[in-house]
């Protein structure tokens, strides 16, 4: 199972949100590219990267941090956060993604979406299935939409889709433990989906029982920035893979 740390970028700053709150943002790094460094020193080679402004708003935001990270580092990074059109994929993949998680365009403009897995190949692109109360929220999980997440997930399986970022919204930058029965279903009734776990991490001990139903990675973030999981550990977990 892969190790992907998160990182979520509001105003060019390292920040964690909880239940994807923008009023309980904490500011854990003023740079960005200094986390990133830090997880790669430790063996990492993954980085789940957010823009919370341009989740927000109709664009994407902060692809400068992007670029910034892409270029010191070697970390393979997957990019989320406002990408709603191709001028915006475009300047994500320009500016160094190597993978793009779409959510809130996989609900709006399904056609667009399914053309982007067409276009760019479903190694490169991410369904971002984020739920509350299994339906799928969008717009920096400011709008609940009345989509099923399983048929949502499956509905695009059909479209080639591989990678599925899930994060049970209940459960994120609240370090009570991730959806374990929620990643079962998924997958159970979603055959042959890599999926990628995110959301309420908050021990070591919760990565090997996230593997073992066949998780393909899992994004940790306000545990590792609580210190509840510390970077060595990590390190070890992927050294002895």
């Amino acid at each position: 199972m892969r190790i992907i740390p998160a990182i979520d970028v509001i105003e060019g700053k390292c920040v964690r949100l909880s239940k994807g709150d923008y009023s309980t943002k904490k500011i854990y790094n003023e740079s960005p590219l200094e986390v990133a460094k830090q997880f790669e020193s430790h063996g990492i080679k993954y980085l789940h990267l957010v823009d919370l402004d341009g989740a927000k708003s109709s664009q994407i935001v902060n692809y400068k941090v992007l670029e910034k990270i892409a270029s010191q580092t070697n970390l393979k990074i997957d990019f989320g956060g406002g990408l709603k059109s191709d001028g915006d994929l475009r300047i994500a993949f320009e500016s160094g993604a190597q993978q793009i998680t779409g959510g809130s365009i996989a609900v709006k403009n399904k056609k667009l979406f399914k053309n982007w897995i067409q276009q760019y190949g479903s190694d490169k692109i991410i369904l971002g299935a984020d739920a509350k109360d299994e339906k799928i929220a969008i717009s920096g999980w400011q709008e609940d939409s009345n989509q099923e997440l399983v048929p949502f997930i499956q509905d695009y399986q059909q479209s080639d889709i591989q990678y599925v970022i899930c994060t049970d919204i209940s459960k994120d930058g609240m370090l009570e433990g991730p959806s374990f029965q929620l990643y079962q279903k998924i997958i159970k009734e979603c055959q042959g989906v890599k999926l990628i776990a995110s959301g309420g991490i908050s021990t070591f001990d919760e990565l090997p029982k996230l593997a073992a139903l066949g998780c393909e990675g899992t994004i940790i973030g306000k545990a590792i920035y609580e210190n509840r999981i510390s970077l060595n550990q990590l390190e070890k977990y992927i050294l002895e893979k």
